[in-house]
């Protein structure tokens, strides 16, 4: 486990998303499975989910979410100098999303790679583009987190089916003089990879057999012990390492798994459910891009303001955590 400040000299400048037209509401999640609106409520606090169209893939997102964030802040990407997106649901694993984005954009002379750390990827996308702003060697890097998760869904596990949408979020950050990101913490839990997975070529995890549908796996009950077990104390850790306090801080923003784990971490960490900024309710479980989106709806709510101290905090398949403490600039 690793939890230090660092250094920071990147601001962030632009943000932006996309989500699908079509909604899959719960009415429509009990046409499809044997399940009812009351009882996913009560599990996860989803009221409904965006699903990609058939024609609609994860680039498509993110070539939208960027398009919306120049729409939205007229920003200029023909210099940005390199590309990250984070994504567990690619079109294509190679060429990248990335790639695909500069091919999009027409960025020349931009380097591009894909980050598949599931749903810890936007937050761990963001770390890497600071260290890469702190080098010097890099001086205006994009940031995606996109997901097109329905197409990985086994529709037929009445248990996971119900958690998961689609949707993207684009974010610039810029070096500056002044940095907006006070520390970061990571820690992985490998050993746990089994009940977070989806499958490729191999038979097995630690040993333990998965199943080789090419469909994401979840054993929930494990995922939400390991969250609820590990959180509270990298929230700690990384706060006291910043010489924050949780009464300090304006907003927690965790992964939108599941407002359960959502609400126990919170409870656990003493963070004010109030100060907690979710994108559950409306866009269900969209792994890397759960963070911006959830971001995104507290922009358009005029709750999130300049200066505001705010919490990342990304976690999932591998068993992964990561998370950026950040003054907002936006």
């Amino acid at each position: 486990m690793q939890s230090q400040p660092f250094h920071s000299r990147a601001s962030l400048t632009a943000f932006g998303t996309y989500v699908p037209e079509q909604v899959l509401d719960n009415a429509g999640m009990e046409r499809l499975v044997e399940t009812s609106d009351e009882w996913i409520v009560q599990r996860t606090g989803i009221h409904e989910r965006r699903i990609a169209a058939s024609t609609e893939f994860c680039s498509d997102l993110c070539f939208a979410a960027v398009r919306n964030m120049q729409e939205r802040y007229n920003c200029d990407l023909s210099d940005v100098d390199f590309i990250l997106v984070a994504t567990s649901s690619p079109d294509t694993y190679f060429p990248s999303m990335a790639a695909r984005i500069q091919g999009e954009f027409g960025i020349a002379q931009c380097g591009a790679a894909d980050i598949q750390a599931a749903c810890a990827g936007f937050v761990t996308a963001l770390q890497l583009a600071n260290g890469l702003l702190l080098t010097g060697a890099h001086r205006k890097i994009l940031v995606v987190g996109a997901e097109t998760l329905s197409k990985i869904t086994d529709y037929t596990d009445r248990t996971s089916c119900i958690l998961f949408g689609d949707g993207a979020g684009a974010a610039l950050l810029e070096q500056s003089a002044e940095g907006c990101i006070l520390g970061s913490f990571v820690s992985t839990t490998g050993a746990g990879g089994h009940h977070l997975y989806r499958s490729s070529l191999a038979p097995a995890i630690n040993g333990h057999p998965i199943k080789m549908n090419g469909k994401m796996v979840q054993n929930g009950r494990e995922v939400y012990k390991w969250a609820v077990s590990q959180l509270p104390q990298g929230i700690a850790a990384l706060l006291a390492r910043c010489n924050y306090s949780v009464e300090d801080l304006d907003w927690f923003v965790p992964h939108s798994a599941n407002m359960r784990i959502v609400e126990s971490v919170c409870e656990k960490s003493g963070i004010s459910l109030g100060k907690t900024l979710t994108s559950v309710a409306d866009y269900g479980n969209t792994s890397a891009a759960s963070i911006p989106l959830s971001l995104d709806l507290a922009l358009q709510a005029q709750r999130i303001r300049r200066g505001d101290l705010v919490l990342l905090y990304g976690f999932g398949g591998g068993l992964t955590e990561a998370a950026l403490l950040m003054r907002w600039t936006l």
